[in-house]
């Protein structure tokens, strides 16, 4: 699990490299907002489907942030 890896990154930014993604179910683009929502993390993004999946969990990770308030 990705949050195994927190405590190592320490004060670092994350950065999590989607290219070469062809496909994500939707467990996968949770995961991916709670790494945007917990870690703060960007997402390196080359084709139209990446982008879209880093879009989309910037996007999931404010709706779940305003609906938390």
């Amino acid at each position: 699990m990705w949050q195994s890896l927190a405590p190592s990154i320490g004060i670092s930014k994350l950065c999590v490299d989607l290219r070469g993604v062809t496909h994500m179910d939707a467990k996968g683009r949770r995961i991916l907002a709670e790494i945007h929502r917990k870690a703060g993390a960007d997402f390196l993004a080359d084709t139209p489907m990446t982008k879209y999946f880093a879009e989309e969990a910037r996007a999931q990770d404010l709706r779940e942030t305003k609906e938390g308030e």
